[in-house]
């Protein structure tokens, strides 16, 4: 069985126009989301065997918060350039090179391609996955080389805005 766990980056700041996409930080809810969605992970003992993210900035601080939180080593966190500039199918294709070793993958990234990704795993109507939106999905399988369409279960999808109680802080 492998675990597969999409988690789009939290919500970055747009206060500097004139910033290049890739070096936006997270904003202050940014900042307060992903801690809470790395505690709701440990919680439930979510703990990754690898962390694959985006090289932008705010995927790899929501990717660096998160480990933090599980007890996921950061300097192992791996960053992936065909994560930020992808598609659905470069997204299955970093999936599908995964060592078999690995049995839990975080990967860190960007909507819509998330979503997208997402459905066409589990074959569910998520809508879309909100920014720190994480979606849990297992597959029973010897190899990531055996992911595809609608070939796995949707374990759980949970964001921040999901619990007012953290939401109204």
């Amino acid at each position: 069985m492998k675990e597969l766990y999409l988690i789009r980056h939290a919500k970055s700041s747009w206060s500097n126009p004139g910033l290049d996409d890739i070096e936006r930080p997270l904003n202050k809810r940014g900042k307060r989301d992903a801690p809470f969605m790395g505690s709701r992970l440990k919680k439930y003992g979510v703990r990754p065997d690898m962390v694959y993210t985006s090289p932008a900035k705010r995927a790899r601080k929501t990717a660096g918060t998160i480990a933090e939180c599980v007890g996921y080593p950061q300097e192992r966190i791996q960053q992936r350039g065909d994560i930020y500039t992808s598609d659905m199918n470069k997204l299955l294709l970093v999936v599908r090179q995964t060592e078999n070793r690995i049995r839990r993958l975080f990967l860190v990234g960007h909507n819509y391609v998330l979503t997208d990704f997402a459905e066409y795993l589990t074959n569910e109507p998520l809508g879309n996955v909100p920014t720190c939106g994480i979606v849990g999905i297992a597959f029973d399988i010897d190899g990531w080389h055996q992911v595809g369409e609608a070939g796995g279960h949707l374990q759980f999808f949970d964001y921040p805005k999901r619990h007012p109680e953290h939401s109204r802080k």
